[in-house]
């Protein structure tokens, strides 16, 4: 229990600046679900069992438009593509983690991914427990502010035109505190780069598969020389 404890703690430390943007967002989604007419029950529902980010605010529309499963199925694949890459960076990470392994594979969000990528626990806490832990309070954040969200959507009336865009303002500042906290940004501009390349060839609505493939070759063929430029 007393290990359970520290990493808690631990985990809760690092997870303050998500604690702030989750609540604020998780408000956001509960907000725009009350607003198409569902209860805040099933906001909490969603963050619980989806717990997808943007795909929950993609999906208000799915919800509210003709019933379409492939058009569904494929906006999912295009929205989470990123989550397949997350995935197979983190086995490493993941391994040894025992039943803990389902959930943190589950709870894996970009915030998450990026907190558990660079933190490390302090001596004497379970890593495995430590990721655990950032992924539950994580979630906990979105779910407590899905329901605070929904309870104040249905007391009091929001103009809710653009407040979806808070899930693109989160990602933009996730992106600068990652480039101020890296000394080089050759993969960063790479991403960048690969992204409005493939913007501009595929058009908004298709463009983060071939982007994310793009970027994954790149690495690829020139890892010795990215691996060289950071080192240095």
């Amino acid at each position: 229990m007393q290990q359970k404890t520290k990493a808690l703690k631990a985990a809760f430390t690092h997870t303050i600046p998500v604690m702030a943007g989750y609540l604020f967002l998780g408000m956001a989604f509960g907000i725009l679900m009350n607003s198409k007419g569902y209860h805040f029950g099933w906001s909490v529902f969603m963050s619980i069992f989806i717990y997808a980010g943007s795909m929950q605010f993609a999906a208000i529309n799915l919800l509210t438009a003709l019933f379409n499963p492939i058009n569904a199925f494929i906006i999912t694949i295009m929205v989470n593509a990123r989550h397949l890459f997350y995935g197979l960076s983190m086995l490493g990470k993941f391994r040894g983690t025992g039943k803990k392994k389902a959930y943190l594979i589950f709870g894996l969000t970009d915030e998450t991914f990026s907190i558990v990528c660079s933190a490390e626990p302090p001596g004497g806490v379970s890593k495995g427990w430590f990721m655990f832990f950032v992924t539950l309070l994580d979630q906990i954040y979105w779910v407590v502010g899905s329901a605070l969200g929904g309870i104040l959507g249905s007391i009091v009336s929001f103009n809710t035109k653009g407040i979806d865009f808070v899930m693109t303002a989160l990602f933009v500042v996730i992106f600068v505190s990652q480039w101020q906290s890296q000394k080089n940004h050759i993969p960063a501009m790479i991403g960048v780069a690969a992204s409005v390349l493939c913007l501009i060839l595929f058009g908004p609505n298709s463009f983060i598969i071939p982007s994310m493939l793009v970027i994954i070759l790149v690495f690829t063929l020139f890892k010795k020389q990215i691996k060289g430029e950071i080192a240095e």
